[in-house]
């Protein structure tokens, strides 16, 4: 199937049986004696569809599903597409890991990826598809969605430059050509809710110097709101620098003799010049292959007609979702699908013991974020100008009583009068704020409304109007009386409240999985419920209520550091000072929940951390060298390929020629890959961990010292050039920088630390998005906290205003003390602030009022924490005990390169990951034979509370031995995850009350048991698993390890055959590398751009070479 890209596991073919019995005949195995599902597209509708299905088919067992989808891709969040242009990762929009798919029971479901089906045969019950496949169905289900409308009739339409925006691939191929008209305009036509989505998404673009919005009406969102609404949301999105026109119309498009769109000339007659338009005037079903098959489809509007239970005009056929035409109408909104995909999965499942469910008028209330704005419109919206569609039941007889024949005379005549409806409106301009409220004549029922600016409410009046329920206070009281205080609390909701539009889920749902014990965790209730992973605007209220019925259940939300212990990292920092505990084994003993147990992969680190943050020892000695993370534990950051980083301190990125000349010669003479970072320093990747020391003996010998890169302390304070070059420099931004991380390295911390100093408002240092920075003014500095990049970036906020120079030093060491001191494990300042009670207010109060009368306490804890600085590299370069750990087996010299390495712009890095784990069954292999072998010394042993560890080598295959209180472990080196060679490197773990003691990878944290009858297991991934083997120490000083003979070890676990080699995983650049004629991400260039010029490598021949062949300095 050539034209087919399989991407799940154990999904990769149609089941065999359908080639055998295509139409499905009596002759099926017992798998096949179930009903089989067709599921034609794997939309967000078409995958809830197949997931209630099995959800609700789990026990009866009557369903074999196969789902065939057009696009590539897995099921993915079409609703969240324009985040696609921040991460441009697909599988960050999948609704589903691609485990899930495989995860289902054995041939419950088949998936089936970029293929089409062509061809539905209703009589024969077959569908065919573009690989030439037959598949036959007892019900066939068609999600196959909309498409995105084109005008076809606007000349120019099909120039190179017009887009829709519809799937994935429309945004790559936006995104690939707005890499070649940068600095243009692009456009975006139709104003409606993908219209603002699609102009946000080529203003984040930040390839067009302006974006212009056209829409055809005289405001936007003219679905969803009544003209004083979109008016507003035209003022705010104007001032956010998207341009609106409005009353537009696309005449024509014009191209150049490349067929390139060159501008658009309005209907009115007025051009404008454009390079791209993106079209977003709206959706046309896809019922073209439903049309062919002679299934019932709409004339106006098009859709497949569909019935209340969803079924077509052909039998055991049916349609859900954008495809599906309900009494007239298709419907663009997610919603209305999923509420199809509930009725009819229900239907197929439970129909037999229950009332079959019908589809009945879909709520078409929406509550989005456009470009920053708050939307929102619920129930009935347009009642006051389209007149009511449905009205409570009373009031719908009565009308149906007055309407005679004099009175449709007058309506003929007169035109028709009044809707039976009163609105009230509440406009405050200097909010921004716009709410129109719809109700019924004598202000009893809600019938639906508008909401701009504020939607806090929504919530909770969307079930009044759904429910039809008379109101209990005067409707001004629910415009009026919006302002609360706790605008996400939902202890007023009733259990059929709606909480999630975009799945139907209600609180009682969310409550349900709490309450019965599926869920103990916000993760579990997302997954479970598939709330908050639509849009995920309801994810407020689904924490609120997670919270809430965890308390009632008397469950406590813990932030416990770990299993081993019953307090946070901030209790037992407090404890660990006050009792002045000084290692892992005292902490364990005061405070932990079993005195003699070893800890685990999360509090190690975390106590070390602490221990260091109070004590500032060296964290290779051996009381504190078990507790340590990889990176710590070799003063570097570990790489993809087992090698380490390099990166010696650029204080605020100022750095003399010399000490880049000789950081140039160590990186030449250990060929290492060279990258400048964000944070103003050079990082030197690919450095052995053998080869370690002798690197840094060079650095610090030409006056440098450790970057501290790998640690969880202050990394970098970047700095612009300020008033030390700048002519717009008013503070000497580097000064300050250099002292503030001259003053602070080192210094260890419940996270990464970074600042920055700017030296004017121009804020070249980006220091508003640092855990601390400064701004020069004319007073001082302006003092910033709490901002940080990352997966959540945070702009920081304002600590102090115009702080003198003397006086930054002494409430940094406050705020960074205070830090220290109370926040909880790996917690950035961003989070730590958002959570003090009052937040950046009560830091505000603890650090400049001394509202806790501790500030000369912090001042004193930093200052005597700055006065215990050491250099931790010359500590080791220095202390021959502190070398020992450098080396990468301790039974041999010998070494191995565990990845192989790839040549790119001129420096050899590692090549890329394999694609898929090692999912050999290690841990059941049959060995012929095993005996007993010396192979290391046990004196290279020591015996530490936390245990020790060596990586040892026997022929090709490394293994990795453990000694832990006195007992001797060996497993294989390798982790199958990424096959990476690295577990004796990994943290150990225990629970003694459950007898399990592991080893933690130091890559992915995957946890392997090292004893008992589980030994080998993977305890959080059940598709790796090792080999473990015999092991003991002897009399004559030597730890034996039971082994096979080495030829069948090698051939299990040999270096050379797991090795990660060159093309086993795809080049992600190998597509636009070819659309750029093989750049590889830079143009070409042969030595110099100078005729005759020597070239990077000739001219640093020549400097190395020196005496008279050299550079005369």
């Amino acid at each position: 199937m050539s034209e087919s890209t399989w991407q799940v596991p154990g999904a990769d073919r149609l089941p065999e049986e359908l080639a055998k019995n295509p139409i499905g005949g009596d002759g099926r195995s017992e798998s096949m004696a179930r009903k089989r599902v067709v599921v034609v597209g794997l939309g967000m509708v078409g995958i809830a569809f197949i997931e209630k299905l099995l959800k609700l088919d789990a026990k009866r067992r009557e369903y074999d599903v196969i789902v065939i989808g057009e696009e590539p891709h897995l099921a993915y969040n079409r609703v969240g597409l324009t985040s696609f242009f921040q991460h441009r990762k697909v599988e960050n929009l999948y609704l589903n890991p691609k485990e899930w798919y495989s995860s289902m029971p054995e041939s419950s479901l088949s998936c089936h990826l970029n293929t089409l089906v062509t061809e539905i045969l209703p009589d024969d019950k077959i569908v065919k598809t573009s690989a030439g496949t037959d598949v036959h169905y007892d019900i066939l289900v068609l999600a196959t969605g909309s498409d995105a409308v084109l005008p076809r009739h606007t000349p120019g339409h099909d120039a190179k430059g017009v887009f829709v925006y519809r799937t994935v691939d429309d945004l790559q191929k936006l995104i690939a050509f707005s890499e070649t008209c940068k600095g243009s305009t692009g456009a975006v036509v139709g104003g409606g809710l993908l219209g603002l989505e699609a102009a946000r998404a080529m203003m984040d673009l930040e390839s067009f110097q302006s974006v212009k919005l056209i829409e055809r009406n005289r405001w936007v969102l003219s679905r969803q709101l009544d003209g004083d609404a979109g008016g507003m949301v035209v003022e705010l999105i104007r001032k956010l620098g998207l341009d609106v026109l409005l009353s537009k119309r696309v005449g024509q498009i014009h191209v150049d003799a490349d067929n390139q769109v060159a501008g658009i000339t309005f209907e009115d007659g007025e051009k404008m010049d454009c390079r791209c338009i993106l079209f977003a005037i709206g959706i046309k079903a896809r019922d073209e292959l439903a049309r062919k098959a002679g299934i019932k489809c709409a004339d106006r509007g098009g859709g497949i007609v569909i019935n209340p239970d969803l079924s077509t005009s052909q039998s055991d056929i049916y349609a859900i979702g954008e495809c599906a035409s309900w009494e007239g109408q298709t419907y663009g909104l997610i919603a209305p699908g999923i509420e199809m995909a509930d009725v009819l999965s229900f239907n197929l499942t439970q129909a037999k013991a229950h009332v079959p469910r019908k589809f009945k008028r879909p709520d078409l209330s929406t509550k989005l974020k456009l470009l920053g704005v708050e939307v929102a419109s619920f129930g009935d919206f347009f009642a006051d100008r389209d007149g009511p569609k449905e009205l409570p039941m009373r009031r719908a007889a009565a009308k149906k009583d007055a309407t005679n024949s004099v009175e449709q005379m007058r309506n003929i005549t007169d035109g028709p009068p009044p809707a039976p409806v009163k609105a009230l409106s509440y406009r405050d301009p200097f909010q921004a704020v716009y709410k129109k409220y719809l109700f019924t004549l004598d202000g009893k029922y809600l019938l639906g409304g508008m909401m701009i600016g504020d939607t806090r409410d929504y919530i909770k009046l969307v079930p009044l109007v759904k429910n039809q329920k008379p109101l209990e206070v005067p409707p001004s009281q629910l415009i009026l009386g919006a302002d609360k205080v706790d605008d996400d609390g939902a202890d007023d909701l009733t259990d059929d409240t709606q909480i999630c539009s975009c799945h139907n889920v209600t609180k009682g749902d969310l409550a349900k999985v709490v309450k019965d014990g599926t869920c103990k965790s916000i993760g579990e209730v997302k997954s479970c419920t598939k709330a908050g992973t639509g849009c995920g605007g309801c994810m407020p209220l689904v924490q609120s209520i997670f919270n809430k019925e965890m308390k009632a259940m008397g469950a406590e939300i813990s932030n416990n550091l770990c299993p081993h212990f019953d307090y946070s990292r901030a209790d037992l920092y407090n404890i660990i000072f006050v009792k002045h505990l000084k290692s892992f084994t005292e902490v364990m003993k005061q405070c932990g929940r079993d005195p003699e147990s070893l800890g685990c992969e999360a509090c190690k680190p975390t106590i070390g951390s602490i221990l260091a943050s109070l004590f500032n020892q060296h964290i290779i000695d051996k009381p504190l060298h078990g507790l340590q993370d990889t990176n710590d534990k070799f003063l570097g950051n570990i790489q993809r390929n087992g090698t380490f980083s390099v990166i010696p301190r650029v204080a605020a990125g100022e750095i003399t020629a010399d000490k880049l000349i000789v950081i140039g010669t160590v990186a030449k003479k250990y060929g290492l890959y060279c990258k400048i970072t964000g944070g103003q320093r050079i990082d030197m990747f690919g450095a052995k961990k053998q080869d370690l020391i002798a690197i840094w003996t060079e650095l610090v010998n030409a006056g440098m010292e450790s970057g501290h890169a790998y640690a969880k302390s202050l990394r970098t304070v970047k700095s612009c050039v300020g008033t030390t070059w700048c002519r717009f420099g008013i503070g000497d931004s580097v000064g300050m920088a250099v002292r503030l991380e001259e003053r602070y390295k080192s210094i260890r911390s419940p996270h990464k630390i970074k600042g920055g100093v700017s030296g004017c408002v121009r804020e070249c240092a980006e220091a508003q998005n640092k855990d601390f920075g400064l701004i020069a003014t004319e007073k001082g500095f302006n003092v910033f906290v709490g901002g940080n990049g990352g997966s959540k970036p945070r702009h920081s906020e304002l600590l102090a205003k115009d702080v003198p120079p003397d006086d930054v030093i002494p409430i940094l060491d406050r705020y960074l003390a205070f830090y220290i001191r109370t926040a909880d494990k790996l917690q950035r300042t961003a989070r730590w602030i958002e959570n003090l009670p009052g937040g950046i207010k009560y830091l505000r109060e603890v650090v400049l009022q001394d509202k806790l009368g501790i500030c000369a306490e912090l001042e004193k804890q930093m200052s005597d924490l700055v006065d215990t600085f050491f250099c931790e590299w010359t500590e080791v370069i220095n202390n021959p005990e502190r070398q020992k750990v450098f080396h990468q087996f301790g039974n041999t010299s010998e070494t191995i390169e565990n990845v192989e390495k790839v040549e790119e712009r001129g420096q050899q890095r590692p090549t890329y990951w394999a694609e898929e784990s090692a999912h050999d069954d290690f841990r059941g292999t049959q060995w012929s034979s095993l005996s007993w072998q010396p192979i290391i010394e046990a004196s290279k042993f020591p015996d530490t509370p936390t245990g020790s560890s060596n990586a040892v080598k026997r022929g090709d295959t490394q293994l990795a031995v453990f000694k832990i209180k006195g007992r001797y472990f060996a497993t294989q080196q390798m982790c199958p995850h990424k096959r990476a060679f690295a577990l004796s490197d990994g943290l150990i773990g225990d629970d003694i009350k459950s007898d399990k003691l592991w080893v933690s990878c130091p890559f992915h944290k995957r946890n392997y048991e090292l004893k008992g009858a589980d030994a080998g297991k993977c305890s959080n991934d059940d598709s790796v698993n090792i080999a473990t083997f015999p092991v003991e120490e002897r009399e004559d000083g030597w730890v034996y390890l039971k082994l096979p003979p080495v030829e069948e070890l090698d051939n299990v676990l040999g270096t050379q055959k797991w090795v990660v080699k060159k093309g086993e995983s795809e080049d992600p650049f190998e597509k636009l590398d070819r659309k750029l004629k093989g750049m590889k991400g830079r143009k070409p260039l042969q030595k110099s751009h100078l005729e005759g010029g020597m070239g990077e490598i000739g001219a640093s021949k020549a400097i190395l070479a020196g005496g008279n062949n050299g550079i005369e300095w």
